[in-house]
Order: structure tokens, then C-alpha cells, then sequence
């Protein structure tokens, strides 16, 4: 049978001089070949897809944008007063959308539909870790910064607990492994086909106007988990209506 649908992996898309090279030594070196290999992989990739920087480069501007506007109106008061997940929202997935740009970068074939399912369910437990460490990553960030804003100013109360650092990282795996997977997957197969049919501008057009539309999903798709696990959730009971009226007052 033909072998699994190619999408690059984390490091290496190109040439293996490149990485034995890189990792000859220790300390210096072995940073010099991490770098190197990331490199060789970012080229292995325009190579195969001169389109390949815009996506990367419109994935983080607009698609970022639209990911934490989603988010964020998913929440009541659109997000104002849990601020603090809305930020470790934004850094988490300004790291994993770049992550799932660099390891999903297709290239064309005759794949078998069983090759297929097989790439999917791969990247997707791939996906799974990646999304669980930068979890933590941005569980440790928002928690830091909270704490902070208490010592400089000892009377600031956040309005929703921490997040459960293991549940939150957690939720992370859930959505990368599943709903991003799916997604940018998709998402990937169908700039490849309307980048051969279309002209360079139009194309553009439709990267950006796909991926703020997938991130805006990706945002909402997030909250609903993460409501779902209990990973996010605010402390405040929701305002009767004269309440609302009230504050309006």
C-alpha cells in the first residue's frame, strides 16, 4: 500500500546532511541544530508550497484576530471580566497555530483512503501532546500574571479561579487532537486545490477569508470545551435582567 499522505513533521522536511550536521556537538551545537533543522524544514516547505509564507504569516495576523474574537464572544460581557482566559487563549494559540501550519503542510499524491485515516489519527495524538504542554505553558503564563497583578496591587481580585493546570492542558489535548486536527487538516486540502485554480489575488483573498472563519470556529469550539470540562468556567452567576438594566443606568 502507498505510504501515509506526507505531511512534514515538527523538524525535519529537509535533507538529513542538514540535521546531522546541526547535531554533532553538544550545548552551542546542538541549539545550532535544532535551528538548522527548523530551517531546512521551513524550506522543504516553501519549496513545496511557494504560498506557504502568506498562510503562516495570515494564520498568526488574522487568524489569531479572529481565534480570540471567538473566544471572547463566547463569553458573557465578551470576555471583559475573564480577561485572564482570554489572554492565555490568545498565547496558547498563537503557539499551536504555528505549530499546526508547520507540521501540516500537505503535498500531493495518489493516498489511499486507509493512508488517509492513518495521517489523521497520527498528527492528531501529535497533536494531542502538543496541545497538553502548551497547556501548561499557558496555564503557567496566565496563573504568573495573576499573581503579579496581586502583589502589585495586593486589593485586585480575579473574577474566576485558576484554571486546574492538569484539566486545562488537558482540554488543550481534547481540541488539538480533535477539533484543530480536523480542521486545519481540511483546511490545508482545500487552499491546495484553490491555489491551483485560482489566480495569486483571488487566492489570497480566500486564504484570509477561509482561515478567519475556521478561527473564529476554533475560538467558539474552545469555549464550549472548555465550559464542558470545567477547565473555564465563571465564579459570577449570570445577572438577572433589572440587574443588567441597572449597570446601563
Amino acid at each position: 500500500p502507498p505510504p501515509p499522505p506526507r505531511s512534514y513533521g515538527g523538524g525535519g522536511g529537509g535533507s538529513g546532511d542538514a540535521a546531522d550536521s546541526g547535531g554533532a556537538s553538544d550545548g552551542a551545537g546542538g541549539r545550532a541544530g535544532i535551528l538548522g533543522m527548523f530551517l531546512a524544514g521551513w524550506a522543504a516547505r516553501v519549496a513545496a508550497d511557494p504560498q506557504f509564507p502568506f498562510k503562516v504569516l495570515m494564520e498568526e495576523l488574522v487568524g489569531v484576530t479572529a481565534c480570540v474574537l471567538g473566544d471572547m464572544s463566547s463569553r458573557p460581557n465578551f470576555g471583559l471580566n475573564e480577561l485572564d482566559f482570554v489572554f492565555s487563549t490568545l498565547v496558547v494559540g498563537s503557539i499551536l497555530n504555528f505549530v499546526l501550519m508547520y507540521m501540516l503542510a500537505p503535498t500531493p499524491g495518489a493516498y489511499s483512503l486507509g493512508s488517509r485515516v492513518a495521517t489523521l489519527v497520527s498528527k492528531g495524538t501529535t497533536f494531542a501532546v502538543v496541545g497538553f504542554g502548551a497547556g501548561l505553558m499557558g496555564t503557567a503564563i496566565s496563573n504568573g500574571l495573576i499573581a503579579l497583578r496581586k502583589r502589585m496591587d495586593p486589593a485586585f481580585e480575579t473574577p474566576n479561579k485558576a484554571p486546574p493546570t492538569l484539566l486545562n492542558a488537558g482540554t488543550w489535548a481534547l481540541h488539538m487532537g480533535i477539533s484543530s486536527n480536523l480542521r486545519y487538516q481540511t483546511l490545508n486540502g482545500v487552499e491546495f486545490l484553490l491555489g491551483n485554480v485560482m489566480p495569486p489575488p483571488v487566492f489570497k483573498v480566500s486564504v484570509i477569508a477561509l482561515r478567519c472563519m475556521n478561527n473564529v470556529l476554533g475560538g467558539m469550539s474552545f469555549v464550549l470545551l472548555a465550559r464542558l470540562t470545567g477547565a473555564q468556567k465563571s465564579d459570577k452567576p449570570a445577572s438577572s435582567d433589572s440587574e443588567a438594566k441597572e449597570r446601563l443606568i
